[in-house]
C-alpha cells in the first residue's frame, strides 16, 4: 500500500469526523423537521430560509453513506468520538432527512419531489425537476441500504417511475416541469446565457441515482429495468454528450442535442469520468468505449486544465474562469483517485494528493463553526458573500470525497 494514499485517507477521515459531520449535525431543525437551509458567509444561520430538495436529498445520502461506511468498518466509533459524535446521532439525522423527504418534499397528489419548501414545511417552489428526482432516488436508495425500510425503497421506485413516465422521451431526459409535470423552461439548470432543453448535468445525476438504486434493489424485474435505462444513458453519453475531438463533454443542448455553447465544465468532466466507471461496475459490465471515454476525460483534465494544485471552474470559449469552487476540488480528488486505481499510474495519485493539500490549506474554512468556503479566487482567497450553506451547498461532494477515498484505499488493500 502506498503510504501517501494511506496518509491522505486518514487525514480525510479525521476531517470528516471532526469538521464535516459535526457541522451538518448542527443543521438539524428539531422544530420543523429537515435541516436549516441557509448560513451566510459570516456564519449566521437563517432558521426561516427555504429548504431545498437538493439539500435534503443529498444530506439523506450523506448520513446514510457514513453509516454504511461505519457498518463496513471503514469508520469506527472511536473515529467519530474524536469529533464528539456517534453513529446513533448520525442515524437519527438520516431518519430525520428521510421523514422530511417522505412527509414534506414528496408530492403525494402528483408524485415527484418539489424543488423547495418553506422553513415550516409548506410547498414553496413546486417545480418538478428531473435533476431533483434523481437525487431523491440517490438518497432514498442509500437510506434503504442502512435502514432496511421497504417504504424508502418503494418511494425511490415511485420516483424512478415518475422520471420514466413524465421526464423522458425516446431520445433522452427532459429537464423542468410544473407541479403537474407539464413542461416549463429550464432556468434552474441553464447558465451562461443559454436556455437548455437537455443538459449533461441532469443526465449524469439521473444516471447516478439509477446506479445507486440498482445497487440497493432486490427485485429482479426492477433490476433488469434499471439496467436497461443505465445502458440507454451510457449510449447518450457516448453518442451525444461526449466530444472526442475536444476531449470533453458538451454541457447545454437543445432538444435534438445540438450544443448551445462552447463550454468546458472541468468539474463535471472529472466527476463524470469516475461516476461513469462506478455505474458500469454496479451494472457488472465492461465497455471499452465507456472506459476509453472516462480515461480521455481524466487525461484532458490532468494534462491541460489542472494547475498542479487545484482545478479552475470552467472555460467558456477561450476564457477560463479561474475561481476555485468547493465541489470542483472535491470531485477532482475523486476523479484522480479513481483513475489511479483504474490505471495504476502514480501521476494521478500525486495529483489527488496535491489537490487534497490545496483543499486542506485553502478550501476548508478554519473559522470555528464553519465547514468549506464556497469559492476562492485564483490566489486562493475566499470570495465574500458566498454562503456556507444553501440549496446547493451541502456535504455531498466533500463528504463523498472522503467516503470514496476510504472505499478505494480499502479496495487497494484487498487487491494486494
Amino acid at each position: 500500500m502506498n503510504d501517501v494514499f494511506t496518509q491522505m485517507t486518514n487525514e480525510m477521515k479525521s476531517h470528516l469526523c471532526t469538521v464535516i459531520l459535526p457541522f451538518w449535525l448542527k443543521r438539524e431543525d428539531d422544530t420543523y423537521g429537515g435541516f436549516t437551509g441557509y448560513m451566510d458567509y459570516d456564519l449566521v444561520d437563517d432558521p426561516k430560509a427555504v429548504k431545498g430538495s437538493i439539500l435534503n436529498s443529498r444530506i439523506l445520502w450523506f448520513f446514510s453513506s457514513v453509516l454504511k461506511s461505519v457498518s463496513e468498518g471503514r469508520i469506527t466509533e472511536e473515529d467519530l468520538k474524536a469529533g464528539g459524535v456517534s453513529s446513533a446521532q448520525i442515524r437519527e439525522a438520516a431518519d430525520q432527512a428521510y421523514c422530511f423527504l417522505r412527509d414534506v418534499i414528496y408530492d403525494k397528489t402528483n408524485g415527484g419531489l418539489f424543488w423547495s419548501v418553506t422553513y415550516d414545511g409548506k410547498p414553496y417552489d413546486t417545480t418538478k425537476h428531473t435533476y431533483n428526482q434523481g437525487f431523491g432516488i440517490y438518497g432514498l436508495a442509500a437510506y434503504y441500504e442502512i435502514s432496511g425500510k421497504k417504504e424508502a425503497l418503494s418511494i425511490a421506485e415511485k420516483l424512478y417511475q415518475t422520471i420514466e413516465t413524465h421526464c423522458c422521451d425516446k431520445d433522452g431526459y427532459g429537464e423542468a416541469y410544473a407541479c403537474d409535470f407539464s413542461p416549463v423552461s429550464n432556468e434552474k439548470l441553464s447558465e451562461n446565457g443559454v436556455m437548455a432543453e437537455r443538459t449533461m448535468n441532469t443526465l449524469l445525476h439521473v444516471y447516478e441515482g439509477y446506479a445507486k438504486l440498482l445497487e440497493a434493489e432486490d427485485n429482479a424485474e426492477m433490476k433488469e429495468k434499471i439496467s436497461g435505462r443505465l445502458e440507454f444513458m451510457l449510449d447518450i453519453f457516448l453518442s451525444k454528450i461526449y466530444n472526442p475531438a475536444k476531449h470533453r463533454q458538451e454541457v447545454f443542448f437543445d432538444k435534438n442535442y445540438n450544443s448551445l455553447i462552447d463550454l468546458h465544465s472541468y468539474g463535471h468532466d472529472i466527476e463524470t469520468a469516475w461516476l461513469i466507471r462506478w455505474g458500469m461496475e454496479v451494472l457488472g459490465k465492461e465497455s471499452k468505449p465507456v472506459a476509453d471515454m472516462a480515461r480521455d476525460l481524466s487525461e484532458e483534465i490532468l494534462n491541460n486544465c489542472f494547475d498542479g494544485a487545484s482545478l479552475p471552474t470552467e472555460k467558456e470559449r477561450d476564457k477560463v474562469n479561474e475561481n476555485r469552487v468547493w465541489w470542483v476540488q472535491a470531485e477532482t480528488v475523486n476523479g484522480f483517485l479513481y483513475e489511479y486505481l483504474s490505471s495504476g499510474e502514480k501521476k494521478y495519485l500525486d495529483a489527488a494528493e496535491a489537490c487534497w493539500t490545496y483543499i486542506k490549506t485553502k478550501s476548508i474554512d478554519k473559522r470555528k463553526g464553519s465547514e468549506w468556503f464556497w469559492e476562492l479566487d485564483k490566489d486562493g482567497k475566499p470570495i465574500p458573500g458566498r454562503p456556507i450553506v444553501e440549496e446547493w451547498k451541502c456535504p455531498y461532494h466533500n463528504g463523498r470525497m472522503v467516503l470514496l477515498a476510504l472505499e478505494l484505499v480499502n479496495k487497494k488493500i484487498k487487491a494486494k
